[in-house]
């Protein structure tokens, strides 16, 4: 009996003793195992198995990039203004074994290395220079942190920064810097536009009143012809008919009325003639 006793002893000691050194170390991540208090081994993903009561797993390190945004820093430039800056930090552990030992909490190591590279290089630049230098401040922190990060088994892979937020007062100049420069550029392509449409409506006159010149000295040239044809017509059946003194002499009596109706004729022009036509008119009619 109390052999069996024993063996059950033994045995539930056994499994105890298992289920103790079996740890499971979940995907990206990694587990620090010091034996006696030193460092021992690094367990990796999957299944593995330690010696309860000399090993000690540490917590477990995560292995994924992660994004950290640190609160607004205040950094004074060069023309001693002061601008907060907001800055977000991606970054991994690389050697779990270095972030665990190399320093004591590297994410507050990396935010005390941006804070005085912030300050360093934004230091040196002007207001203007400093919100248009973004990607050269990013690349200066990058450098920084990746030469310092090293050693602790963490990897920077980028830096941005959110924002740069000027002082209140400076921001309310800039605005109505930005809006006056608005203003005078709306003014000056509203006078171009005048201009050009004053020049389009002037070309557009001068282009009317030649084509309406041309139009009336082009009527008035085949009025012209249209009368020298009609003239040269008349002449021409004129001759061809030969008339004698008596019809000549009815058509000059024919025109009395039409010259008489004129209501703006104020003097009479008689020709020579009609006295000699009137005369072989009377001589024409006058019995034989």
């Amino acid at each position: 009996m109390a052999l069996l006793i024993g063996l059950g002893v033994v045995v539930l000691l056994a499994i105890l003793f298992t289920i103790g050194s079996i740890r499971i170390i979940p995907q990206a991540s990694a587990g620090i195992v010091e034996r006696l208090g030193k460092y021992h081994k690094t367990l990796e993903p999957g299944l593995n198995l330690i010696v309860p009561g000399i090993d000690r797993l540490r917590p477990l390190v995560d292995l994924r990039e992660k994004v950290v945004s640190f609160p607004p820093q205040p950094v004074i430039t060069e023309d001693n203004l002061v601008v907060s800056i907001d800055t977000v930090i991606y970054f991994q552990v690389t050697n779990p074994k270095s972030a665990t030992y190399e320093i004591e909490n590297y994410i507050q190591g990396i935010e005390q290395l941006v804070v005085t590279t912030l300050r360093n290089s934004v230091g040196g630049l002007d207001l203007e220079k400093a919100l248009t230098s973004r990607d050269h401040i990013n690349a200066i922190l990058r450098g920084v942190l990746d030469e310092a990060t090293s050693k602790w088994g963490v990897r920077v892979n980028r830096v941005e920064i959110k924002a740069i937020e000027p002082p209140p007062s400076v921001q309310e100049s800039m605005e109505k810097q930005m809006r006056a420069d608005r203003d005078k550029r709306a003014a000056i392509l509203t006078a171009e536009g005048e201009k050009q449409s004053q020049i389009l409506r002037a070309e557009g006159n001068r282009q009317a009143d030649i084509l309406r010149a041309e139009g009336e000295a082009q009527a008035r040239v085949i009025n012209a012809e249209g009368e020298a044809t009609a003239i040269a017509r008349v002449f021409d059946a004129i001759h061809k008919a030969n008339p004698d003194e008596k019809v000549l002499a009815y058509k000059y009596l024919e025109q009395l009325p039409i010259i008489a109706n004129g209501t703006a004729s104020k003097l009479w022009i008689i020709p020579a003639e009609l006295s000699g036509a009137a005369a072989s008119i009377i001589k024409a009619f006058k019995p034989q």
